[in-house]
């Protein structure tokens, strides 16, 4: 294994800066305001390897998923996580056991893993990284972009945890929900406009 650390910085910087405005930087932070926030980096994390694995392995291969079902799976998971964060944000939650945020490690990583799994596919972040993998060498690009991926990941959850604290739960709750519609709407619109 030959690490270039020029091309190690080539794919973090490219692939941090794709990544920032990605809706699954959006989803991590909305999941990061419901859950514990460790677990989901660990199923974000999980699976953004699994994808930038599938990127240096599969290269060009990728780009021939079929795009707009991928999509549609997207928007019908982020549908369903705005329907849970909007239920739970507008009961009387007389008392905080009805409010409270999704548990266990399990359950908290399979959600994450599986929203970043299935929306990350055909992603531009994941394209980029095929094709530097071509020119770049795998190893290095594969580090470069699982760290960028990660970092991002990291940073959503940070910022969704302070607000968590600052902010009531019901609260934080709808704007979640709300953040999710918008992204299963997002995806809907990619299925008919790709």
């Amino acid at each position: 294994m030959n690490l270039d650390l020029v091309a190690v910085l080539t794919a973090f910087g490219l692939i941090f800066l794709a990544e920032l405005p990605d809706k699954t930087m959006f989803a991590s932070l909305a999941m990061g305001t419901r859950m514990r926030p460790l677990y989901v980096w660990f199923g974000t994390s999980t699976a953004f390897i699994v994808h930038v694995a599938i990127a240096i392995g599969a290269g060009s291969l990728i780009g021939l998923l079929p795009g707009w079902s991928v999509k549609l799976v997207s928007a019908i998971l982020f549908g369903f996580g705005a329907f849970m964060l909007l239920r739970a944000g507008s009961g009387d939650e007389g008392d905080d056991a009805a409010g409270t945020a999704v548990t266990g490690f399990w359950p908290v990583f399979s959600t994450a893993f599986m929203a970043v799994f299935i929306g990350e596919w055909g992603d531009l972040t994941q394209i980029t990284t095929a094709n530097l993998a071509a020119t770049n060498g795998t190893w290095s690009t594969a580090i470069g972009s699982a760290a960028a991926l990660m970092s991002v990941s990291a940073l959503a959850l940070i910022a969704g945890r302070f607000i968590a604290k600052r902010v009531p739960l019901k609260t934080v709750q709808r704007i979640g929900g709300l953040c999710m519609l918008g992204l299963a709407i997002w995806s809907l619109v990619e299925v008919f406009t790709a």
